[in-house]
């Protein structure tokens, strides 16, 4: 089980765990762009092989929290989402607005392609899903997803710089609502895509059973004292 990391210890890892998760996802984009010949990717298939046996030699279970993680805060370091370390992460970028409110950055690259040139959709949701409970957080709440609703309004395109704006809308026990919208850097007036989220908090019994196996409690899904 590893151990969770604090100070300039967690720091130093941070900062190899994020090179490596750029060097990643320039490899990713490499893979998904490429077109050199069966040899060029047979060399390639046998040297990934490789790296991925070296970053094997010392490794964590599926249910292990990464040492680099902060469970109670909710930073998690290998998110698909925002995660530096990441290989898939675009990665979204969050700044806190304070009171409920976030504000998110974030160029799509070609690995998350759907139809040609555009964002998949799935991803968009993703997006949507991950700065509405960010919302949440900055308003010192947590939750789980319990709906997410969509909607798609015009393309959201490859390569380009989007912002995301959330923020929590009703409150009322464990359950909140939070709604956010995409829109282009360029263009902030016009909506893409916009979200609508319900979020529940989980009871503390109900903690143990949720994160079964999981070696330390995340507590930033579960219901504020």
């Amino acid at each position: 089980m590893p151990e969770l990391l604090t100070g300039a210890a967690r720091d130093e890892r941070r900062a190899a765990v994020a090179d490596l998760g750029d060097a990643l996802r320039e490899l990713v984009d490499a893979a998904v762009r490429t077109e050199v010949d069966a040899g060029g990717l047979a060399a390639a298939a046998a040297a990934a092989r490789e790296l991925a046996a070296a970053l094997r030699a010392d490794g964590r279970g599926l249910h292990e929290v990464a040492s680099v993680d902060d469970p109670v805060a909710g930073e998690r370091w290998y998110s698909p989402v925002y995660g530096p370390g990441s290989p898939v992460a675009p990665p979204l970028l969050v700044e806190s607005e304070g009171r409920g409110r976030v504000v998110a950055r974030v160029t799509v690259p070609k690995a998350l392609e759907g139809p040609p040139g555009l964002v998949h959709g799935g991803t968009i949701a993703t997006l949507l899903d991950h700065v509405l409970a960010r919302a949440l957080r900055s308003a010192g709440r947590g939750g789980l997803t319990a709906t997410l609703t969509v909607t798609y309004r015009r393309p959201v395109r490859l390569g380009v710089e989007h912002v995301l704006h959330a923020e929590v809308g009703a409150v009322e026990g464990r359950r909140s609502t939070a709604r956010a919208r995409i829109t282009t850097a360029e263009d902030p007036g016009t909506v893409l895509a916009e979200g609508e989220g319900l979020f529940v908090a989980l009871r503390p019994e109900a903690v143990a059973a949720t994160f079964a196996g999981v070696d330390h409690t995340p507590e930033a899904w579960t219901a504020r004292p």
